[in-house]
């Protein structure tokens, strides 16, 4: 550690794996647990010194005598913005669609916790919408001998993967085939448009494999169809309980029930969503108590922001709270936080 608080590989380590383990299992982390990161040849001694100091620096604090220590704010801003520029590392430096596809889940799933825990709210966080159901490129790998991974990249450059088994085993040679023949009749193609006679030429190019082609793109239409469903990523419901408001614990009961199968939250997304494209200043939206689109939320406040990936596809962001809650900190937070997504979005679109 230098004059200026900056932090040292070690002390990187050992912030980053106390919160990692504090997001995995909510409880304080102490230096016999982080002793045992492979990673780490130290004693808990001198662990315990590391910890002080980052404590000193302002990184994490210790929540009871004897406890182990947990993240501060400064500790998940640390994090988040080292996570993000290893991110950027890591796909410089593989760049395969398929990990791309990986990193963004994680990405909207640690902002989902990371917002949760700076609020003290429940939150929210979906994956990028389609608008169209254009093929851009599909990129065919060798799992093992018979099983295949698909990478299907659509229309507003949303990519999803699929595992594909195939009833016997490929070489390298024949999987670069298959995408060759795939991408020569489907790049640019609507999902609509493939007809039975596309698929017949496709059949008699690929000739012995026919069958396995089937499996392929039955695989590929499959996938296409659910990159248009949202995936919903949330984390901090019950916060909600620990606030006391409101008293009917039945009702605090159904807005848990609301994040567990997440339909509603779907119809929040949605809501979210029109208003980014019907407003010309702001993609900021407040609900308070009856003004909310979900029935089992009108008994809190909901604040919505809306990212943007470079070619259009839209992902919301919520943060719900008591009616009582620190708007002024919520917007902000939630700007900041839209803001970072986009710049990390159009830094990806360059390297792409």
């Amino acid at each position: 550690m230098d004059i200026n608080g900056t932090l040292d590989e070690r002390k990187e380590i050992i912030l980053k794996a106390i919160i990692s383990n504090y997001l995995e299992t909510g409880e304080p982390v102490g230096s016999r647990t982080i002793s045992k990161y492979s990673d780490l040849n130290l004693s808990s001694a001198t662990i315990r010194n590391e910890m002080s100091d980052l404590e000193e620096l302002g990184y994490i604090v210790q929540p009871h005598t004897s406890a182990g220590r947990i993240p501060t704010d400064k500790g998940y801003r640390f994090y988040v913005d080292r996570m993000m520029a290893e991110k950027e590392e890591s796909d410089a430096a593989q760049g395969t669609l398929l990990e791309r596809v990986d990193k963004l889940e994680s990405l909207l799933k640690q902002v989902a916790k990371v917002l949760a825990y700076n609020t003290q709210y429940a939150t929210m966080v979906t994956s990028p919408r389609m608008h169209n159901r254009q093929i851009k490129f599909i990129q065919l790998s060798q799992v093992d001998e018979k099983r295949l991974v698909a990478v299907i990249v659509v229309g507003d450059n949303v990519a999803r993967n699929r595992l594909i088994d195939v009833d016997r085993s490929l070489s390298n040679e024949e999987v670069l085939k298959f995408n060759l023949l795939l991408n020569t009749f489907l790049q640019g193609a609507f999902v609509n448009d493939i007809n039975i006679e596309m698929m017949q030429t496709m059949r008699e190019q690929a000739g012995d494999y026919a069958d396995i082609l089937e499996k392929i793109f039955e695989g590929i239409v499959d996938t296409v169809h659910q990159a248009e469903e949202t995936e919903i990523y949330t984390s901090g419901a019950s916060n909600l309980l620990k606030l006391g408001e409101p008293g009917d614990v039945s009702r605090a009961s159904a807005l848990l029930e609301t994040f567990e199968d997440k339909q509603e939250l779907g119809e929040l997304a949605s809501a979210a969503l029109r208003h980014d494209e019907e407003s010309g200043d702001s993609n900021i939206q407040i609900y308070i108590g009856d003004e909310s689109p979900v029935e089992n939320m009108k008994d809190y406040s909901i604040v919505t922001s809306t990212y943007e990936l470079p070619e259009g596809a839209k992902g919301t962001i919520g943060i719900i709270g008591p009616k009582r809650m620190d708007y002024k900190k919520v917007v902000n937070t939630l700007k900041s936080l839209t803001d970072e997504l986009d710049t990390i979005f159009r830094k990806e679109e360059k390297k792409g």
